[in-house]
């Protein structure tokens, strides 16, 4: 007969088989292996029993750990924009500081073989009206400096001081002439531009159709002019004797070389003021002479 081996339980006495894992009596686990119970020893005392329970280590849910991914996100962000924020302001500053510029009062620039011209004076008062200059002038040099190109006068823009008075070369029908003007900031030069745009007199009618002139040689010179195409029937200039096909070379005294300065020109004359007209009247036949006329043309309205 073969002898049934016990053991002995630790936490109770009790013997029970050795093959047993658990406590018959108690539920005390019986092999030395530090494993999770499978029951709860009674001890008889509520607070042993409750101490003899293993505490579990609470582990943190998927929710929270997004939730403080977040916030760590945030924070992040925070002070990534409380960083940045001073240095992209001061880089604005830089930027704008850059990119001021001087105006003098006209419509852009073009490049010529001399220089460059620009095709008309568009703020009345302006640097350029007040310095004599006219459309169809080319610059040679601008503050003592050559200017070949479009390029090179909108860096001298650049780079010439608000309010900076400055001499200016050009040239007009093949004569070199000097002016000096002031510059202008880019807000003065919208100011002026609003303020005529808005005048109470409104603006001239001199009756023609604005697109039909271009501009042309006066025959036997070196002057150019503005040679006209339909003259509207019983408006201003037909009524006072200006007809299709005659060259217009100055307004009001004013030289006329291009045909934006002679629309410029008509645009800013006072409604019902009376100007007068030098014009260059070639006649019916090649043979006939040139006619050199001043016509007094009594403005309309728009």
């Amino acid at each position: 007969m073969s002898q049934v081996s016990e053991t002995v339980c630790s936490n109770c006495n009790s013997t029970m088989p050795a093959e047993l894992r658990f406590c018959r009596n108690c539920g005390f686990r019986l092999t030395g292996s530090t494993g999770s119970y499978t029951g709860i020893p009674h001890t008889g005392s509520a607070v042993a029993d409750s101490a003899a329970v293993p505490k579990r280590k609470r582990r943190v849910s998927g929710m929270s750990w997004i939730f403080v991914g977040l916030l760590v996100f945030f924070v992040a962000a925070a002070a990534f924009t409380a960083l940045v924020a001073p240095l992209r302001k001061g880089q604005n500053i830089v930027q704008r500081a850059a990119v001021v510029k001087s105006y003098i009062g006209v419509d852009g620039f073009d490049t010529s073989d001399q220089g460059v011209y620009f095709e008309a004076v568009t703020i009345p008062g302006g640097p350029a009206d007040q310095a004599g200059l006219v459309g169809g002038d080319v610059i040679l040099k601008f503050d003592g400096q050559p200017v070949q190109n479009e390029d090179q006068i909108q860096e001298l823009m650049t780079k010439t001081p608000v309010g900076k008075t400055v001499d200016v070369e050009y040239m007009r029908d093949g004569e070199k002439k000097t002016t000096k003007l002031t510059t202008i900031s880019m807000e003065e030069n919208r100011r002026l531009t609003r303020d005529f745009d808005r005048r109470p007199e409104g603006r001239a009618h001199f009756g023609y159709e604005d697109g039909d002139a271009e501009r042309v040689q006066v025959p036997g010179t070196n002057i150019h002019g503005v040679k006209l195409g339909t003259v509207l029937r019983s408006r201003p200039a037909d009524l006072a004797g200006v007809k299709e096909g005659d060259i217009i070379t100055a307004f009001d005294g004013v030289p006329i070389r291009t045909s934006d300065e002679f629309l410029m020109r008509v645009r800013r004359a006072l409604p019902y003021s009376t100007v007068k007209l030098s014009i260059v009247r070639k006649g019916e036949n090649e043979d006939d002479p040139v006619q050199k006329l001043e016509i007094p043309v009594k403005m309309g309205k728009q």
